[in-house]
């Protein structure tokens, strides 16, 4: 009994349809792929053997593709693309034990994670860390490993939190001499708070949590990144709610004062996560141990 289904080209003559596409010539083909042009053509062959039409036109300009070329064409691109996308994700179930793919925030990284990542690069100097700030839709290789600022672990990851709930109300000492430090959260709210929207450290949360929920600043100025919010509050422009662990420095330093302590705990904070389906290997064992020492000793300090 003879099967229904259509027969399928192989992938080097849908590889070799897309170089004779892109290149114009079997000539030009064989060298992109490696072969002789006499196996080019013979790839070629069978796949118009199975298109049932030519799938290129001879021309002037050398070979053009047939509407049933264009076709193909498109089809063996995305075949070709869904198979390397596939050979990426099965890659990822058996890590490089010496590469770690980390996608970090701007804002961790600049101001906690890199400058303590040379302790961890000197110890283990084998690990090829690579950083990313962020993963595109069109990105076929995720990463090892994700730090997110959320309320708790998403669904299907293991994560760990780190730090982020303290969040303190801070500027620089040169805008609390111009307006006078504050005695109380009223006389807080008379001055002018830098707040980033999307980031969820707002001063209604500060309020409520101190017990004065219809309270208001006079003045808020908004800005598009969290940086902008840190560095606003450096220059001494008003003042700002940070996460204790972001400014460790600032504050030891005097670079930036948090009148009397005021403070509240947040919902969201610093996680590290890792996929559920993915088993660490070694350099993630490495890392995540390094991690949460750090971690540990910055909340003991």
């Amino acid at each position: 009994m003879t099967s229904s289904r259509p027969r399928l080209p192989s992938t080097t003559a849908l590889q070799v349809l897309i170089a004779i596409a892109e290149r114009g010539s079997t000539s030009s083909a064989a060298e992109s792929t490696s072969l002789s042009q006499s196996a080019v053509s013979k790839q070629l062959l069978a796949l118009e053997g199975l298109i049932g039409s030519p799938a290129f036109r001879r021309t002037a300009r050398g070979m053009l593709p047939t509407k049933a070329g264009l076709i193909y064409i498109e089809h063996a691109r995305r075949a070709l693309k869904a198979m390397e996308d596939a050979s990426l994700q099965v890659a990822r179930l058996r890590p490089d034990p010496h590469v770690l793919r980390l996608q970090v925030l701007p804002i961790f990284g600049d101001r906690w994670l890199l400058p303590r990542f040379a302790g961890f690069a000197e110890k283990h100097p084998d690990i090829d860390v690579q950083f990313t700030t962020f993963v595109s839709s069109t990105q076929t290789e995720e990463p090892d490993g994700i730090f997110r600022f959320v309320r708790g672990p998403l669904a299907r990851e293991d994560a760990a939190y780190l730090f982020g709930r303290e969040v303190v109300i801070v500027s620089a000492a040169s805008y609390w001499n111009k307006i006078g430090m504050p005695e109380s959260i009223e006389q807080l709210a008379s001055g002018v708070m830098l707040e980033h929207p999307q980031t969820m450290l707002h001063w209604q949360d500060f309020a409520v949590a101190n017990g004065c929920a219809d309270l208001v600043p006079r003045h808020t100025i908004r800005f598009g990144y969290y940086t902008m919010v840190i560095r606003a509050a450096l220059a001494g422009q008003g003042m700002a709610l940070i996460p204790r662990g972001l400014i460790l420095d600032d504050l030891q330093s005097k670079r930036l004062v948090n009148p009397l302590g005021y403070a509240y705990r947040s919902d969201w904070g610093y996680w590290f996560a890792t996929p559920q389906d993915v088993s660490g290997g070694y350099s993630m064992k490495m890392f995540k141990s390094w991690l949460m020492d750090e971690a540990k000793a910055m909340l003991s300090d």
